[in-house]
């Protein structure tokens, strides 16, 4: 099988013979590989280190236990039908907090319709469910609004004012979810406090038009797989504005090569846009798909450097590592967002319409292209009135 998904012959090697070790451990024990848990792949790594000290009279590296621990999940995921398995709820407790869960989850994508993305992050906050029965020994039959204060309490340790704003939504959604399915009796979501945020307050992070040349010529000197891979991406985020989910979910059918069109699916609105393929960009794909690109039967255009050969989920560590490599240190984030964020301000400086800065950034929206107007600080200073102060008397 590992041969079958291009692994490197040292790979093999490695996860057979470590497969091999677990398997005469679970010999010894007399444990039946069906049998195995995660406890036990965890006594046999720490097992596994005490044979390490012993052969080699000092303790492994630190990232060393990652190859056993390879090994052996490749060997459990190929026997077994499920691994790891799912947590077995011990008490009436974690079963109804999973139910909840599960029905919370099918709500929010069949009735609503929301994306992959907004599910997950909403879900963040049904751990709720195993706290309250947890801390309060209570019900959601007798949730009360000083359980949530309690809870709104915990969870606002070290977050931000916006981070908390965000938990008191997702609270906020859930509480509607139990009361809509009969589970509280009153709808709790109205007393749950958020911090108040005005429109537009901060500043989102972006790259300078400098530093983004800074960071594709660093790049672009890495001829390496991951160089010309890291490179096609970086253009992308560069030159449209691309969210990273938008280009981790771009298809080989997605390009229309003798109409130089990308065929691009928004991720928040799962609308799709046509956009021009220009020369650099359309270059940098052709040399990653020729030269970069492993031999894989994904249809993904990006995907891991190393075998499996499965398409990238997501980008945010290779921008990010790309962005420090070449010495750049924006103020905030240096994430794929902060190339958004510099694409929009690019257009408005170009004094295109809002309108169409916000087809470009796949807005459904014109009011949501507008927290952009607030990177161009340079020209807003440009424009700005003296404040008049008192005169003074002689």
């Amino acid at each position: 099988m590992l041969t079958r998904l291009r692994y490197n012959r040292v790979a093999v090697h490695n996860y057979c013979r470590n497969a091999d070790h677990f398997l005469a451990y679970l010999t010894v024990r007399e444990i039946a590989l069906e049998a195995v848990t995660p406890a036990d792949v965890t006594a046999y790594l720490r097992f596994a280190v005490r044979q390490f000290r012993k052969r080699h009279g000092r303790a492994p590296a630190r990232y060393w236990i990652g190859i056993p621990r390879s090994g052996i999940h490749a060997l459990l995921k190929l026997a077994l039908k499920r691994w790891p398995p799912e947590t077995a709820a011990i008490n009436a407790g974690g079963r109804l907090c999973r139910e909840v869960c599960d029905q919370y989850q099918t709500w929010l994508r069949e009735e609503r319709g929301l994306a992959t993305a907004s599910v997950d992050a909403l879900l963040w906050e049904a751990h709720f469910c195993a706290w309250l029965i947890k801390h309060s020994n209570a019900n959601f039959a007798g949730l009360t609004v000083r359980d949530l204060d309690i809870y709104m309490d915990m969870r606002a340790r070290g977050l931000t004012r916006k981070s908390l704003k965000d938990v008191a939504e997702r609270l906020r959604s859930l509480l509607k979810h139990l009361h809509r399915t009969g589970r509280t009796t009153a709808d709790l979501s109205q007393h749950v406090i958020a911090p108040l945020l005005y429109a537009y307050e901060g500043i989102p992070s972006a790259l300078s038009s400098d530093h983004i040349s800074i960071v594709l010529k660093s790049v672009r000197k890495d001829r390496s797989p991951m160089g010309l891979r890291d490179y096609a991406i970086l253009q992308l985020l560069a030159t449209y504005g691309l969210r990273s989910g938008e280009i981790s979910r771009l298809r080989l059918e997605n390009i229309d090569w003798r109409a130089d069109i990308l065929h691009i699916r928004r991720s928040k609105t799962g609308d799709h846009s046509l956009l021009p393929l220009f020369e650099a960009v359309g270059e940098a794909l052709i040399e990653y798909l020729r030269h970069g690109r492993p031999e894989t039967g994904v249809r993904e255009i990006f995907v891991r450097t190393r075998a499996p050969y499965v398409p990238m989920v997501r980008i945010y560590n290779e921008v990010s590592r790309r962005i420090e490599a070449a010495g750049v240190t924006p103020s905030g984030k240096r994430g794929p967002h902060t190339f958004r964020h510099a694409r929009a301000v690019s257009l408005l400086r170009a004094s295109v319409p809002r309108k169409l800065i916000g087809d470009v950034l796949g807005h459904r929206s014109t009011e949501s292209t507008i927290p952009y107007l607030k990177l161009a600080t340079e020209d807003l200073r440009a424009i700005a009135l003296e404040i008049p102060g008192q005169e003074v008397r002689s």
